[in-house]
């Protein structure tokens, strides 16, 4: 196990290269274990991410391991799938802010979407935001299971809705992050709301092409890796 000491260079070595607070250290696989969720946060803290992102059953121990930083604790809603109630995605979030998220990834209704379906998808967002009470809203749209047009719409409707950034993916469908969707997400937001890339980005340099694309934050498994 590494020292402090350690982990405070590697923080130090890192934050010359890339910006730290880019990254949502993320944790969402099914197997996750406390032990885990620890590492994450220990991680986290020494190295100085913008938050930790992990699945609701683990939002008040990641809040109490973080408490007294600066790391946020975000939680993922209606995940992966995004196919569930409105009134469960919006109580899900309630529970999640109760117990200490700052910020909220939730994934949109795509089939509501596809089939053109705008009230209800954008409501979905908005009961979302409302249930956050303050906390930061990122919108996941799933972009390999959309066209450049529906892309373009799912933000849209995100900005409509009231949502502070929208996110490529779940990085539990079929694809994840691409550079190009990154650039025609921030074209469509404008400066005004955030981008977040996420899904199969592992190494510095698709980190880096993502920033370069657009994207204000990054979310991934591999950060350490990414930094050291």
């Amino acid at each position: 196990k590494r020292d402090n000491s350690v982990m405070r260079k590697e923080r130090h070595r890192n934050e010359e290269n890339m910006n730290t607070k880019l990254f949502d250290h993320t944790i969402l696989k099914a197997e996750a274990t406390k032990e885990a969720v620890k590492k994450i946060c220990d991680e986290a803290r020494a190295y100085g991410f913008m938050s930790v992102c992990v699945n609701g059953y683990y939002t008040a121990y990641a809040a109490g391991e973080l408490k007294g930083t600066d790391v946020k604790v975000c939680t993922v809603v209606g995940f992966p799938l995004g196919q569930m109630a409105t009134e469960a995605k919006a109580a899900e979030t309630a529970i999640a802010v109760r117990d200490g998220a700052d910020e909220i990834d939730m994934v949109i209704n795509v089939g509501a979407l596809k089939d053109r379906l705008y009230d209800v998808v954008r409501e979905d967002i908005r009961e979302v935001k409302k249930a956050c009470s303050g906390a930061l809203l990122k919108v996941i749209i799933e972009t390999c299971l959309l066209t450049d047009e529906e892309k373009v719409k799912a933000c849209e409707l995100a900005k409509e809705a009231g949502a502070d950034f929208v996110k490529t993916s779940t990085g539990f469908s079929t694809g994840g992050a691409k550079a190009e969707d990154v650039a025609l997400m921030r074209r469509t937001v404008g400066s005004e709301m955030g981008v977040k890339a996420s899904g199969g980005i592992r190494d510095k340099e698709t980190a880096m092409a993502m920033e370069k694309a657009g994207a204000s934050r990054l979310g991934t498994s591999q950060t350490v890796a990414i930094c050291r």
